[in-house]
């Protein structure tokens, strides 16, 4: 699975009907970036387009249909790229390779059903806890504030958060909030609790505390006992 952080972005450019050896360029490039395992890649085949010599290709030409560029496109880390760039130059003697920095901000790989996993893991370490609290009628923009508290500690990478309702509180202003069977509840106290280690909550603390113009943040130490099924190396290699 690729990892979160600065990556390199490669695009490949050839025409459909250009030849590596016994079949299509762009063919031989797909099967060796899956030979080498990079992370994905993607092969697209534009409705019209047109290169250095101007001319147009689309499907509705007899002739220049034959000759419809070919887009191969990849996302891995730089030290992938720099393994692959070499051999890519090679191949691609007739076309273009555009290399961009990027970063990737989201990766992720679906588990396998539970029957499927063979192995029962215990972690075990100290942690911290974060307890978050604000009232539910907060806002950041037009959102509430603790669905945007949600999405940047995902963003952040956190392992997880739980956001608990209240039903009877007060907090500095002295002011009693309680939720009451018949009225619907606007302001209730909220309380979002976080766990993981230190850094990614220091991390987390400086994101999430200019977004919070009135509300509590306390951190304590804890011990954390982490009971998690793996997957076999070979599967994960595999997926």
């Amino acid at each position: 699975m690729l990892p979160k952080g600065p990556a390199k972005k490669v695009t490949i450019y050839v025409n459909e009907d250009t030849r590596y050896h016994a079949g299509p360029l762009w063919r031989a490039v797909f099967d060796y970036l899956q030979h080498k395992n990079v992370a994905g890649a993607t092969v697209l085949r534009p409705v019209m387009g047109f290169g250095a010599h101007h001319r147009r290709h689309s499907p509705d030409s007899e002739y220049t249909a034959e000759h419809m560029p070919m887009r191969i496109e990849f996302v891995d880390t730089a030290a992938r790229v720099n393994e692959v760039l070499p051999t890519l130059y090679e191949m691609v003697n007739d076309g273009l390779i555009d290399v961009q920095d990027t970063s990737v901000v989201k990766s992720v790989m679906h588990e396998a059903p539970v029957d499927e996993m063979l192995r029962k893991e215990e972690i075990r370490g100290s942690a911290k806890l974060m307890r978050i609290f604000l009232c539910e009628a907060d806002k950041w923009g037009s959102e509430p504030l603790h669905e945007q508290i949600i999405k940047t500690l995902r963003m952040n990478d956190i392992a997880g958060a739980t956001v608990y309702r209240g039903i009877l509180g007060y907090g500095a202003k002295g002011h009693t909030h309680k939720s009451h069977i018949i009225n619907v509840p606007h302001n209730l106290p909220l309380m979002i609790a976080v766990v993981d280690t230190e850094e990614k909550i220091q991390s987390a603390i400086a994101a999430i505390t200019p977004m919070i113009e009135e509300g509590l943040i306390v951190l304590s130490d804890v011990d954390v006992i982490r009971l998690t099924h793996s997957m076999p190396v070979q599967e994960m290699v595999a997926g």
